[in-house]
């Protein structure tokens, strides 16, 4: 999911026509939530709140853009935060389940 509400459009997600009701309606909140905090200019003036899905991880990432740069002036969780946790899973996958410590 990519809700970009600063723009007013959201890019959906492959499969996107797959989420459950109860889902989809979550979403709309969330969407609403994120227009509501962007129009009090929370971040400041020039900032805009993001929610997206990292590809990697799965995992929704909030990221507070700099709407004239485009640059990241904040993100949670932060990339080595994401990419610690692909690690992790790497290792859990090519751990063997038969070896003992």
């Amino acid at each position: 999911m990519n809700i970009t509400p600063s723009t007013g459009t959201s890019v959906p997600v492959s499969g996107a026509n797959e989420v459950p009701p109860q889902q989809a309606a979550e979403n709309r909140a969330v969407i609403k939530a994120v227009k509501a905090v962007n129009q009090t200019e929370m971040f400041g003036q020039d900032n805009h709140l993001s929610f997206q899905r990292d590809p990697a991880s799965q995992r929704m990432v909030i990221q507070v853009i700099n709407s004239q740069t485009q640059q990241v002036v904040l993100q949670i969780p932060p990339e080595y935060v994401l990419a610690l946790a692909e690690d992790l899973k790497q290792q859990e996958a090519n751990a063997d389940p038969c070896k003992t410590a």
